[in-house]
């Protein structure tokens, strides 16, 4: 049977190239008994402070209905703390608690180190370029692209 498209399945490449990353990290995030979600949310607090639910729902890729659990078990593990805001009781404020600054000071060498691990085999040049090309590429949001009719 012909190949009916002449464009490369780019969503399942994505996802390849994610699963081959991670599998640089995986080891570190299992030595400290953290899944992916937890790493994320621990990155952007590092990243950001401190940051509502809905904010690292949209930063980690992480639908709400997970967030409400994965925060509950990190804030019972002392990783992330939450209070609520004084002007508006509705809205809480995440952010690292002690234990986890403490695990990402403990994490951040090893991770480091296997960046560059993974620049020293494939190139620094690839990992900033292919960084770009993501930031081009998810910026495409902000720019015009056409979509398709939908046939009725």
């Amino acid at each position: 049977m012909a190949n009916r498209f002449k464009h490369r399945n780019l969503p399942q490449q994505l996802l390849h190239a994610r699963d081959a990353l991670m599998a640089h990290f995986r080891p570190i995030l299992n030595h400290y008994h953290l899944t992916e979600q937890q790493w994320r949310i621990l990155r952007a607090l590092d990243e950001h402070a401190q940051l509502e639910p809905r904010e690292l729902c949209t930063l980690c890729q992480i639908l709400s209905s997970s967030m409400a659990g994965v925060l509950a078990r990190m804030e019972e593990l002392g990783l992330v703390q939450r209070v609520r805001v004084e002007t508006d009781q509705r809205r809480v404020l995440v952010s690292l608690a002690p234990a986890g600054d403490a695990l990402i000071d403990a994490m951040a060498p090893l991770i480091e180190l296997q960046y560059q691990y993974l620049e020293e085999a494939i190139g620094k040049h690839v990992l900033e370029a292919l960084s770009m090309a993501l930031q081009d590429f998810i910026g495409t949001d902000s720019k015009p692209v056409p979509r398709v009719d939908l046939p009725g």
